[in-house]
């Protein structure tokens, strides 16, 4: 609380106008969140505001857009994370949430010059040949600017607007604020963590802020596809580039939200879509590192169907397991695998406790809707949408870096069927898909994953000395501590019964070997093919016990 409090002080007219607009659209309960209500009170009365009937009659997903929408840049940008987490919202507000625009005023360049003069260190009449003010885009981070480089060549300037980043530092104390309550206060919401979720958008929109980590993210992408002719990124003029100011090479090309320019110009749009998906492929499934954004505002069109991606601010990474898990995923829908897609979803979902047979029923139901119907002719969106219905549903939560996957390749198929309508994103997935699973048997791999073992195995064996020496330290002292998690006790007792059969059955073969043993040595009774006929039994019923004690340990294994 005294910490939300400083918070008030500090951010003191933000707060009166935030909870002005939370008022008006009827978010009351929110608003008391942001600090204790005297101060609201001296804020201006914002809690005696009441919204109107009319904005109240509107359904509570309509009030939410508005509201982030008047509340400003930072909170619109939340509105769009929260739109790719239909974990966490129903159809009906994923829907409106995905309706926020980032559009903002232009700042006057009188205003946006001095920042531009201390970025580059004089006038940037003195640096460039020519520099044009009017901005030729925009929005809430930084306004865009044409000029020509002293040698004619012709640029784009990306110029921080001013106070922006005092601006969004204030906002995202105040969104900290309200996903402390959130999580403190709404029933369930605990298992989705939008404390971390705010993190992880403010981590985001504070390397979207640095201009310079953009052309670095540009440079990066150039140097993964510098053997694909068919895709390129804008050079990076690191002379006048900085953390406010980025400014690269203008792109010669048709803009990929101008489709009829593209026919007119006799291009290719099914081949175009066929190029954007192999490298948006490209990036997620083989550098494991993506463009968040490929919507057509940040894609031309080329001569001879080339593309170019600008707008590289917003990126996503894709870890080599979290690749392996994706591969296993399509190959789970493509051969009907239940069990592997529902272990993949749980898997995602991190350490929560699940309901697996009520899981399976559901991935069962949901594989079923798919099971007549060719993988190419299912839209990918839909089918992540269904998924994550089935995680919300089961209480399951999807991790934040497939959220902006999943985000970005939505958004390519949307784009891909703008240019071609039969665009179907499976088919360009299935061959990366396969790569990735080829690879992960090729010996040039198990090698490496045998290496990495056995280094991993080294080390531990090196520590146990020191670690076995610290433990008995800390025995000696009193100080040792043994934490125990019984939430899986029954679990843990099944496989403790489990494991106490197989060492009965191992000690019962053990007896009947040795047993049988002795009684081959004795020699009359009754005989079969020769031999002692107790002995041969005995023997007999070893081999019995032994074959099923071994389909028994596989079976685990492979379970």
């Amino acid at each position: 609380m005294l910490r939300e409090t400083i918070s008030v002080i500090r951010d003191f007219r933000r707060v009166r106008a935030i909870a002005r607009i939370l008022m008006h659209y009827g978010w009351g309960d929110i608003a008391e969140r942001l600090g204790e209500r005297s101060w609201l009170r001296r804020a201006g009365n914002a809690l005696n505001s009441e919204a109107s009937r009319e904005i109240m009659q509107l359904p509570s997903e309509v009030r939410a857009r508005l509201a982030l929408q008047e509340l400003g840049p930072t909170f619109v940008k939340m509105g769009q994370v929260l739109a790719t987490r239909p974990d966490i919202f129903p159809p009906n507000w994923i829907e409106e949430l995905s309706k926020l625009q980032d559009q903002v005023p232009p700042v006057p360049f009188e205003d946006m010059l001095p920042g531009l003069q201390e970025a580059l260190g004089k006038s940037p009449f003195e640096v460039f040949r020519d520099f044009d003010t009017e901005p030729v885009a925009g929005a809430s981070i930084a306004q865009v600017y044409q000029a020509k480089l002293q040698d004619g060549t012709p640029v784009i300037l990306k110029l921080r607007r001013p106070g922006i980043q005092a601006n969004i530092d204030a906002d995202l104390r105040l969104l900290h604020n309200i996903a402390r309550w959130i999580e403190s206060e709404v029933e369930g919401a605990r298992r989705f963590n939008p404390i971390e979720i705010v993190d992880q958008f403010a981590k985001s929109l504070k390397r979207e802020l640095d201009l310079a980590l953009e052309g670095r993210n540009t440079e990066r992408f150039t140097r993964n596809f510098t053997n694909d002719d068919a895709t390129s990124f804008a050079k990076i003029h690191w002379d006048y580039t900085s953390e406010s100011v980025l400014v690269m090479d203008k792109i010669q090309g048709i803009p990929g939200n101008d489709l009829q320019a593209a026919r007119e110009a006799g291009m290719d749009l099914p081949l175009l879509a066929a190029r954007g998906a192999d490298a948006v492929m490209k990036m997620v499934l083989i550098d494991g590192f993506f463009h968040a954004d490929p919507h057509p505002g940040n894609i031309f069109f080329l001569p001879e169907n080339k593309i170019a991606v600008i707008d590289c601010g917003m990126v996503g990474r894709v870890s080599i397991e979290r690749r392996n898990e994706i591969a296993d995923l399509l190959a789970a829908l493509v051969s009907r695998d239940i069990d592997t897609l529902r272990d993949i979803l749980i898997t995602w979902a991190g350490n929560v406790a699940v309901d697996e047979d009520k899981l399976g029923a559901d991935v069962d139901e949901f594989i079923s809707t798919y099971d007549n119907a060719p993988l190419k002719h299912i839209s990918f969106g839909i089918l992540l949408n269904d998924l994550t219905t089935i995680m919300r549903e089961n209480h399951l939560s999807v991790p934040p870096d497939l959220t902006m996957l999943f985000k970005a390749l939505i958004t390519l198929e949307g784009l891909g069927r703008q240019l071609d309508p039969d665009f179907q994103i499976v088919s360009h997935l299935t061959p990366f898909v396969k790569k990735i699973i080829v690879d992960r048997y090729m010996p040039r791999t198990l090698w490496r994953k045998g290496a990495r073992g056995v280094s991993k195995t080294i080390g531990a064996i090196t520590d146990l000395p020191g670690d076995v020496s610290q433990v008995l330290k800390e025995a000696g002292r009193g100080r040792l501590k043994l934490n125990l998690d019984l939430k899986r006790l029954d679990h843990f007792g099944h496989q403790l019964d489990h494991s106490t059969n197989r060492l009965t059955m191992a000690l019962i073969t053990a007896a009947l070997i040795i047993g049988s043993s002795i009684v081959m040595t004795v020699r009359g009774g009754p005989e079969l093919f020769g031999l002692p006929a107790f002995g041969f039994l005995g023997f007999f019923l070893a081999f019995i016990i032994g074959i099923i004690l071994m389909i028994s340990i596989w079976r685990s294994g492979k379970n």
